[in-house]
């Protein structure tokens, strides 16, 4: 929630941020695209080198795109320290032997290939969502993408409550609290009221799902005939070039692998 919550933090004069939403959705998708069917080492590090360098043009500060995304960075140690723990192959020489864990020269660098791996693939659409404004993004995915308007529409008022809900939360969670409603040091009792919680919030976002539903309908969102847009969003040779960079990059990336001979299929 923390990652579509947050206002749009960057600079609305970057070059990054001014380019079309789908434009930077596809950049994303291209680098995904590369990183997917690899586990080689070389690619997602000149990938995510990249992005970094690129970090600049998207109006954002490294203080705020790790408020934004502190949880990719968890996710992908994770992901690296239990691939590391317990690798299946354990090559190379041996750093750690202690109990039943052992680490090897091998799984730590497996471990630290796929956590540069999970950050490369995330980073470009933390960067997305950080540079666009979600109505933008709805207009353009409609627009150039066809997407449904319902669907695009729906999803945009459902980002736009993500505030509100977690307000709410709170709201609900200092209300128990009034009442003495508190767990004290028992896990169960702890489970139990986060449920009851849940489900309070739950009956909360139900009730103003269905207001909003047929306020959208009495404004006219139900329509069958032709919508226009105030605000028309169109891809301009800036964005087309932003595309063809990425996957130059991408390319130029992946043939320095298998130049160096890293490169490897994921079920090879």
């Amino acid at each position: 929630m923390s990652l579509l919550a947050q206002p749009v933090l960057a600079r609305p004069d970057a070059p990054l941020a001014r380019a079309n939403p789908v434009a930077k959705l596809g950049i994303a998708f291209i680098v995904t695209a590369a990183l997917l069917p690899t586990v080689d080492p070389v690619t997602p590090a000149l990938l995510l080198v990249v992005e970094l360098a690129c970090l600049p043009l998207t109006g954002l500060r490294v203080g705020q795109l790790l408020r934004r995304g502190w949880t990719i960075l968890v996710a992908a140690l994770g992901v690296g320290v239990s691939n590391t723990l317990f690798a299946g192959d354990k090559t190379g020489t041996v750093l750690l032997d202690w109990w039943q864990i052992t680490v090897t020269t091998g799984a730590l660098a497996d471990g630290a290939s796929l956590a540069i791996r999970v950050i490369a693939i995330a980073l470009p659409g933390v960067l997305a969502l950080a540079t666009t404004d979600p109505t933008d993004l709805a207009d353009a995915l409609v627009q150039q993408l066809r997407v449904p308007w319902r669907f695009a529409f729906g999803a945009l008022a459902a980002m736009r409550l993500l505030p509100l809900f977690a307000a709410e939360w709170r709201t609900i969670g200092l209300a128990r609290r009034a009442r003495g409603l508190e767990a004290g040091r028992s896990p169960v009792a702890k489970v139990r009221l986060f449920g009851s919680q849940v489900f309070a919030l739950l009956v909360g976002a139900i009730r103003r799902g269905v207001r909003m539903a047929t306020a959208m309908d009495a404004r006219g969102f139900g329509s069958r005939r032709g919508r226009t847009y105030a605000r028309v969003q169109r891809m301009h040779s800036s964005d087309w070039g932003l595309l063809a960079a990425a996957v130059a990059v991408a390319v130029a990336a992946t043939a320095v692998s298998i130049a160096l001979g890293t490169w490897q299929l994921v079920l090879t």
